[in-house]
């Protein structure tokens, strides 16, 4: 199934109610497979508790 193209008027529409694109990441976002420094201490603390532990 295939979607008709938009016009411009759409995309501007929907530009204004949900923002520009949103596969862009910010500078704090981790690279894939990085865990930002954290050791496993930290990611241990903030484990929520119905996840175990």
């Amino acid at each position: 199934m295939s979607s008709p193209e938009l016009t411009p008027e759409q995309r501007r529409r929907l530009a204004e109610v949900f923002g520009d694109d949103t596969d862009q990441t910010s500078d704090d976002t981790p690279e894939p497979g990085e865990r930002a420094g954290r050791d496993d201490a930290w990611w241990r603390a903030q484990r929520p508790p119905h996840h175990g532990g």
